[in-house]
Order: C-alpha cells, then sequence, then structure tokens
C-alpha cells in the first residue's frame, strides 16, 4: 500500500525522526481516547436488554436508540470535525471528550425513551468528532515509516474499548444495574480532561498553518528531532499547508478519473459499516432471544470487537506485504462465511464465540485497514475530504442496518435469519473492494 508522506522540509524532520516519547505519548494518549469512544458508543447495545426489562419494553423499540446515536456520529463528524481546521485538533477533541462524557453520564439518570434519545444523541455529535481528529493527530506525529502502523494499532483502542465494556457491564449490570455502565462511561472521559489539556499536543502542521509564533513550534520541533532547524520545518510545513489550503470541495474526488474510486468506496464503506453496527447493537438482543443468557450475549459481542483487534493488526500486517484490495477483499468475503456460522451456531457456546471472533477479525479488523486504504488512494490535497467522506457515507450504512434490524425484529423475524441476512451486504462489499482493485490496476499511471 502507498505510504503516506508528504513533500517538503516539516514532513522530512518527522519521517526521519526516531519514535520517541513525543510520539508515543500522542499515540497513548488518542488510543485511550478510541477506548472510551469505543466503550460509550457500544454502551447502550449492552444495556439495552436491562433497560427494556425493566421498562417493559419490546426490544424492536430500541432501533431508534440505536440509530439516533449513529445519526449523532454523522453530525459530529461533519460539523465539529471540520472545525480542526479552524480552532486545532486538540480543541475539538477536548471539546468533543467533554460533550461524549458529559452525556454518557447524563444517559445514567433517563427515565424515558424521550430522553434516551436526546442524550444518545448529543454523545454521538461527541463522539463523531473525536475520532477523525485523533486518527489525523496520530497521522501527522507518525514518521512515515511507522504512519500507517501507528493510526491502526491506536484504531484498535476502539474495538478493545467496545471489547473491554462488554466485560466490565456484564459485572456492572450484575453488581449494580444498568445506570453503573453509563456512569463509568461518562466518568472517565471527564477524568481525562485534565491529561489531555496539559499532555495532548497541538497539531504541529495546525500551528504552521495559522501562523502561530516560532515560540510556540520550536519545543515541538525540538521533540520531533532536537537538531532540526526550526526555520527549516515551518517553511516546509508552510508549502505543504498552502497548498492544501487552496480549498478542495467534495467535487474533487470525482474529478481526473477518481469517480469509480469514490464510488466503489463509498459502496464497501456503507455495506460494512452496516453489518458492523448491525452486529453490534443487535447481537446482544438476538442471541438472548434465541435463548442465551444475557451474560453470554454480551461476551459474544465483546468476542467480536476483539477479534477486531486481533484483524486490524494482521490485516495491517498483511496489507504492508500483498495487495490491499486482496487483503480486505478476502477479508469481507471470509466475514459473510463466519456471520453464517454465527447465525448457525444456536446455543452453542463454542461455536458463538468462534463465529463471533472470526466475524469481527473480517468485519472490523477490514473496516480499520480499509480506512488506511482510503487515505492511501486520494492525494494529499483532498485524503482529509476523501477519507471524511466515506466515513460519512459508512455511517449513512451504520444508522441504516441497525433501523432494519429493528424493523425485521418487530415483524417477528427469527434471530437466526437477522444474523443471517448480515451476509448479504459483506458480499456486496467484498465485491466492491476486489472491483476497485481491478480499477486501480488499471488507472492510467498505476
Amino acid at each position: 500500500m502507498a505510504t503516506l508522506s508528504g513533500t517538503g522540509g516539516g514532513n522530512a524532520v518527522i519521517d526521519r525522526a526516531k519514535f520517541g516519547p513525543l510520539q508515543f505519548g500522542v499515540t497513548a494518549l488518542c488510543f485511550i481516547i478510541a477506548m472510551l469512544d469505543g466503550f460509550d458508543t457500544q454502551s447502550i447495545a449492552f444495556v439495552a436488554p436491562k433497560i427494556a426489562e425493566d421498562w417493559g419494553l419490546a426490544p424492536s423499540a430500541f432501533g431508534p436508540i440505536f440509530a439516533i446515536g449513529l445519526l449523532g456520529l454523522t453530525v459530529g463528524a461533519f460539523t465539529l470535525s471540520p472545525a480542526a481546521d479552524r480552532f486545532g485538533r486538540k480543541t475539538v477533541i477536548l471539546i468533543s471528550t467533554f460533550i461524549f462524557g458529559l452525556f454518557a453520564l447524563l444517559t445514567a439518570f433517563a427515565t424515558s425513551m424521550n430522553e434516551l434519545l436526546i442524550y444518545r444523541f448529543i454523545t454521538g455529535i461527541g463522539l463523531g468528532a473525536a475520532m477523525p481528529n485523533i486518527i489525523a493527530l496520530t497521522s501527522e506525529y507518525g514518521p512515515a515509516r511507522l504512519r500507517a502502523t501507528l493510526v491502526t494499532v491506536m484504531f484498535c483502542g476502539f474495538p478493545l474499548g467496545s471489547t473491554i465494556g462488554g466485560l466490565v457491564s456484564t459485572w456492572l449490570i450484575a453488581e449494580f444495574d444498568w445506570h453503573s455502565v453509563f456512569v463509568v462511561g461518562g466518568v472517565l472521559p471527564l477524568l481525562l480532561l485534565p491529561v489531555l489539556w496539559f499532555a495532548l499536543p497541538e497539531s504541529v502542521r495546525f500551528l504552521v498553518a495559522k501562523g502561530a509564533p516560532e515560540s510556540r513550534i520550536a519545543p515541538i520541533v525540538a521533540k520531533i528531532d532536537a537538531d532540526a532547524p526550526v526555520s527549516e520545518f515551518i517553511a516546509g510545513l508552510k508549502h505543504e499547508q498552502s497548498t492544501a489550503a487552496k480549498g478542495f470541495s467534495v467535487f474533487q474526488l470525482f474529478r481526473e478519473g477518481r469517480t469509480p474510486t469514490t464510488l466503489l468506496l463509498w459502496v464497501a464503506f456503507f455495506m460494512n459499516l452496516l453489518v458492523m453496527y448491525f452486529l453490534v447493537n443487535w447481537l446482544p438482543t438476538l442471541l438472548k432471544g434465541a435463548g442465551l443468557p444475557l451474560s453470554l450475549a454480551i461476551l459474544s459481542t465483546a468476542t467480536l470487537n476483539l477479534g477486531g483487534v486481533v484483524g486490524a493488526i494482521a490485516l495491517g500486517r498483511m496489507i504492508d506485504r500483498i495487495s490491499p484490495y486482496v487483503v480486505l477483499g478476502t477479508a469481507y468475503a471470509a466475514s459473510a462465511a463466519f456471520i453464517a456460522l454465527l447465525a448457525f451456531g444456536g446455543t452453542n457456546l463454542t461455536v458463538l464465540l468462534a463465529g463471533a471472533a472470526l466475524s469481527g477479525f473480517g468485519v472490523v479488523g477490514a473496516q480499520i485497514g480499509c480506512n488506511a486504504l482510503t487515505a492511501s488512494v486520494y492525494p494529499t490535497a483532498i485524503r482529509a475530504t476523501g477519507v471524511g467522506w466515506a466515513l460519512g457515507v459508512g455511517r449513512i450504512g451504520a444508522i441504516v442496518g441497525p433501523l432494519v434490524g429493528g424493523m425485521l425484529l418487530a415483524r417477528e423475524w427469527s434471530p437466526q435469519s437477522l444474523i443471517l441476512l448480515a451476509v448479504v451486504p459483506a458480499v456486496i462489499a467484498s465485491i466492491a473492494v476486489f472491483t476497485l482493485g481491478a480499477v486501480r490496476r488499471n488507472a492510467p499511471g498505476a
């Protein structure tokens, strides 16, 4: 896969630098935010069966709750996230972490479906704004030879947070009831805010682009490479930023022969995020409906996310050696088979856990790889637009998946039939990626 590197003195300083405390600190803090993001995004799925039981609701009533949180993620990505270009990545990360922490905490005190809808929507806005900016910040401080690896490892915090959330939620629900899950999911981000304020650096590219004084830039450059001339660093990044600052709209994604690439990426994102969010939101409820105890139903979902962590790392290393289109297309196709295994597992815990882990390996792991692939196929000047819009289209799929699941559950579809239905979009995602590979191989200059 193409290396995500740029040109100019600033990039040269970052690219040749050793992986030191600054880069490690940025990656680690962003990893922690991703974990909390994963925990809070997934938490409603873990507690939905218990809330439905306490409030005397049908499980299908939670379709809009799942969807409204994902709508919030979409709104956050398209509104707060671009604000980072004006106010800085660190600023938006702090604001978004505060938002999702506060409203996750308020969710613990919800007493009606309307309150749940409001709190989950605003929580989603914070979650949706945080993820693109921690990806960008990690990438901007990573040397080219490690950039994809660092972003992949950092992004693994999201499924890992969902996995830990499942394990912790099982204990919290048993010991303190469902409210405690949101208390933990809200308090932890709020406690992290002071650490982020003091320890997380602002994007040095943002500082240069905004004409920040050299006194703010020099200490960061010294931490990247103590021997690097600050003037060279600033000159290099100013050239890169001035090129990007000329402005590129979404229409650039369809110019210069990019239309097939863009549309196929959007199909892959839409279909795979539809599958992913359908499974992570409805799997606990569906497995409980199939006769599995809630604790084991949650464990199966946590296993799916854990499989995604392993899949992201394994697939990321494979992409470095083999065509990303072959790796990701095969992963999506395999995930379809593993979802079918999950559907026919019944209440056999061994089969369910194996099916969940392998489904997560393909669905979640390949999605993380597809994020990196998207960043590699667009030129630097429109890379953020390309990735952002692909994720935005994917979020629409993430909304559709839970909504369709709720509607079909209300029509009394069996848990097995609903899980089996997820095979279809997984196959479509596979076809889209394989087709994209053919398009890219036949493109001029490929």
